[in-house]
């Protein structure tokens, strides 16, 4: 199965399990996942959730084969699978702690800022490359990680979509500690653990009144993001950076004003 979804000692945890494709996420990975965190925010039985890959990849982000396929015209519908996984997982009520190896490309940096808990190994390395196929921000990233980073940094990780290690990704708050690729799993799973055995209405209740403040206006920049996300999946400048990425040579924007 390509995730991997696994409850022992009041923790699920969700594993992306497709290394043979860098753990890149399709529909129906989007499916379980979602389904998954629903079955989880109801289950009393859990109390803290851990998303986590291997030690080498995170996710290498959407599977761009499955995506374009699947990619409807204008904007985005919300019942496709992705927002399904991203509306259950920014909804969650219970603690959601993420262990990041390797790379975390496109959603799978911008998912890290609807969770709670964030670890990240050594080797991690983050990427949100938008503008780099002809795209813009999603799921609230540009609201998200300019609240963390602030805005010259969040300027420009966004702007220009380049990627950067574990360390920088520490001094911009997107994860709270940095460790040995080695003792992330354990550490991780430690946290949760910790989690878990704390009063859960009194953890469920924290995380609700932390996340008061900005709900509304996350939930405002997804549907705003996401008009211009779908307007722009069907435009010029991303139909070049799909077909470069694909033809494995480097897009040309000159054309484009």
């Amino acid at each position: 199965m390509d995730i991997l979804a696994t409850a022992a000692d009041h923790i699920l945890t969700l594993e992306f399990n497709r290394p043979q494709r860098k753990n890149a996420i399709t529909g129906a990975m989007y499916t379980a996942l979602a389904e998954a965190l629903r079955a989880a925010d109801a289950d009393p039985a859990i109390r803290a959730i851990l998303i986590t890959g291997k030690p080498d990849i995170f996710t290498a982000g959407n599977d761009l084969d499955d995506f374009l396929n699947n990619a409807g015209a204008g904007a985005l519908d919300d019942d496709r699978p992705v927002f399904q996984f991203m509306r259950a997982l920014e909804s969650c009520t219970k603690p959601v702690v993420a262990a990041v190896a390797g790379l975390a490309v496109g959603i799978g940096t911008t998912l890290l800022m609807h969770c709670d808990l964030v670890y990240a190994a050594e080797n991690a390395k983050f990427s949100m490359p938008f503008t780099q196929l002809g795209l813009c921000p999603e799921f609230a990233s540009s609201l998200l990680v300019a609240q963390s980073a602030g805005y010259t940094r969040a300027a420009e990780k966004l702007l220009l979509g380049e990627a950067f290690d574990a360390q920088e990704a520490l001094g911009m708050g997107i994860v709270a500690r940095v460790l040995p690729a080695a003792e992330l799993a354990d550490f991780a799973r430690g946290q949760a653990a910790k989690l878990a055995k704390l009063p859960p209405a009194s953890v469920r209740t924290t995380k609700a009144l932390m996340r008061r403040a900005r709900a509304a206006l996350v939930q405002e920049t997804i549907a705003a993001e996401n008009e211009r996300f779908g307007a722009m999946l069907n435009g010029d400048e991303a139909k070049e950076a799909f077909t470069a990425f694909f033809e494995k040579r480097k897009p040309d924007f000159s054309k484009f004003d």
